[in-house]
């Protein structure tokens, strides 16, 4: 994977349980629609109000045609309306990031 869209959620933390089941519905459809999912992740100790979710693409182009599956998603419409009415995001960041190579997943030599 060439590209990471970095989303950065300013999310209700009283609501931390209802975010990370919008997350995991896009577990299921993300994938489906064309991202590689690397993961979502919720805060746990210092900051309680920012969330990452991290998805993967070929290319650019790669990542337009997934947004435009992911919109004419039944199920994926149905999450966006789910943060919408329940107002679990306070504010979404995207930042495209590309990984310097030999710095990902590099295990430790012992």
């Amino acid at each position: 994977m060439t590209l990471t869209c970095l989303i950065r959620y300013q999310i209700d933390p009283f609501q931390l349980e209802a975010f990370r089941a919008y997350a995991e519905n896009w577990g299921r459809i993300i994938p489906r629609c064309g991202g590689h999912l690397i993961g979502y992740f919720l805060p746990s100790e210092g900051t309680n109000d920012i969330a990452w979710g991290l998805i993967a693409f070929d290319s650019l182009a790669a990542y337009e045609a997934y947004r435009l599956r992911l919109k004419a998603d039944p199920e994926g419409r149905a999450n966006f309306v789910l943060a919408r009415d329940q107002r679990l995001i306070l504010r979404e960041d995207r930042s495209f990031v590309e990984v310097v190579e030999g710095t990902l997943n590099v295990a430790a030599l012992i």
